[in-house]
């Protein structure tokens, strides 16, 4: 495509694609390199093998890892420092702040870009920033390289539309699904991970075992997979310009994102607040116990591979309502935690393993919708999606801070219970008045620049 094209401006402008899809051609295999379908100038392909798939699942798995080593770390971290446990705490706020630009900033350009070698590039920078924290002989390097850390872990982000454009029409929810249950494990085993490591050979030694894993495996995905070419070529400038556009004029992206702040608050309320829950009384856990209950969120993987096959089929707006369902009752269950013993420790771990159920299904339900409507801009609606859901996850992490101390685990429980039942309302209005949901095709750049 010579001519830079837009998923952008009003919908009335926008069209259905005509016709079924078509495939493109299929590429010659030099010798000893796997085989990769090629993608379709309409973002479908021909489909992927189950081991790349799994590749794409690790990828995004260890990427997003990178920003929660430091959580269970930050005690010992401070201390070898020689700085208090709230200065220590800079290390999460500053690996926040530079996933947070990166989705806004970054992850857009897997529109535009050559995605194997973006995805790459971006590993070996990851590599070389988690070496940059390992050899910190201070604070502030440490933070400098935790925020680079942030934005080229983004790559997760990346990773998943990309797998969307490579992946056939009748298995791309389930091939998202796969990588985003990657995601899930890497974000639910970082914890767990980190804590073994660091006692082993002290907090060092996690960045360094990390960083050697995103060396590896860029260089695999540059061996293994073929070059991904973007959907189109646009400057950087009109390309955030599109993304604000898509917002502005696709109510099923903007559904979609307050029901991805819905899913993410309540997720970030649970996680936040059972942290307090467990290490007050009436059960006084120490740390390493406290992390080992991420491990019952690892059942939203299976989630998230059920709700894409689902999807494929085309029940996505039924797996929302039955997620919709679950996540509200969840804290009906989360609630009964708060009275301890055995009775509340099971209540605890169903509502942790109900409410990631939901969340995950939510999340890939989101992606396959804003996926099919946005052929074109697969990067760009990941981006609006995803900073959609990084606000409700830090407006409630604040919230829950501030509150917790003056209402408890219960109001805590009431809290996440009406944030849930707002995203109940977005979805009774969109099941009410459904938004447009047809492929549409791209406008030229010259509609776009008179609409701009």
């Amino acid at each position: 495509m010579n001519d830079p094209e837009l998923l952008s401006g009003s919908t009335s402008c926008l069209t259905a694609a005509p016709g079924p899809a078509t495939v493109a051609p299929a590429q010659s295999v030099a010798p000893g390199r796997p085989a990769v379908a090629a993608p379709d100038p309409r973002g479908g392909s021909a489909g992927l093998s189950r081991a790349t798939v799994l590749l794409l699942s690790l990828v995004c798995g260890s990427a997003v890892a990178n920003i929660y080593y430091a959580q269970p770390l930050l005690p010992v971290m401070a201390k070898a420092l020689g700085v208090s446990e709230g200065a220590g705490g800079l290390v999460v706020t500053a690996s926040q702040i530079g996933y947070a630009l990166s989705l806004a900033l970054l992850v857009p350009l897997g529109d535009v870009l050559e995605r194997r070698r973006l995805v790459s590039v971006l590993l070996g920078l990851t590599a070389v920033a988690l070496l940059g924290a390992a050899a910190s002989p201070s604070l502030g390097p440490l933070l400098a390289a935790i925020a680079a850390v942030g934005v080229t872990s983004a790559v997760a982000q990346i990773v998943v539309p990309m797998a969307a454009s490579l992946a056939a029409d009748h298995e791309r929810g389930s091939v998202v699904g796969t990588v985003m249950s990657g995601l899930l494990i890497g974000i639910m085993f970082a914890r767990t991970l980190a804590g073994l490591l660091a006692q082993i050979g002290g907090w060092q030694l996690v960045f360094i075992v990390a960083a050697v894993l995103m060396a590896v495996l860029a260089v695999t995905l540059r061996l293994v997979l073929r070059p991904v070419p973007p959907p189109e070529r646009t400057a950087y400038p009109r390309l955030l310009r599109s993304v604000l556009m898509l917002v502005r004029t696709e109510p099923l992206l903007r559904r979609r994102m307050g029901l991805a702040a819905v899913g993410m608050g309540c997720f970030t309320i649970l996680w936040t607040a059972s942290s307090f829950l467990l290490a007050n009384p009436p059960y006084n856990y120490r740390p390493a116990a406290i992390g080992l209950f991420g491990l019952a969120g690892v059942v939203g993987a299976v989630a998230a591979v059920i709700a894409g096959r689902l999807a494929d089929r085309g029940r996505g707006r039924q797996v929302v309502t039955g997620g919709l369902i679950l996540l509200t009752g969840s804290w009906g269950v989360l609630a009964a935690a708060g009275l301890g013993g055995a009775a509340g420790l099971t209540a605890l771990i169903v509502g942790i393993m109900a409410l990631n159920l939901a969340q995950q299904s939510l999340l890939i339900s989101h992606q396959s919708a804003i996926y099919r409507r946005a052929p074109h801009a697969r990067s760009r609606v990941t981006t609006a999606l995803m900073v959609s859901a990084f606000v409700g996850s830090a407006a409630s992490s604040a919230l829950t801070a501030l509150l917790y101390p003056l209402l408890g685990w219960t109001g805590m429980c009431g809290l996440g219970a009406l944030i849930a039942l707002a995203g109940v309302g977005i979805w009774i209005l969109e099941l009410r008045r459904p938004s447009p949901s047809e492929p549409l095709a791209a406008p030229s750049a010259a509609q776009e620049d008179d609409r701009a």
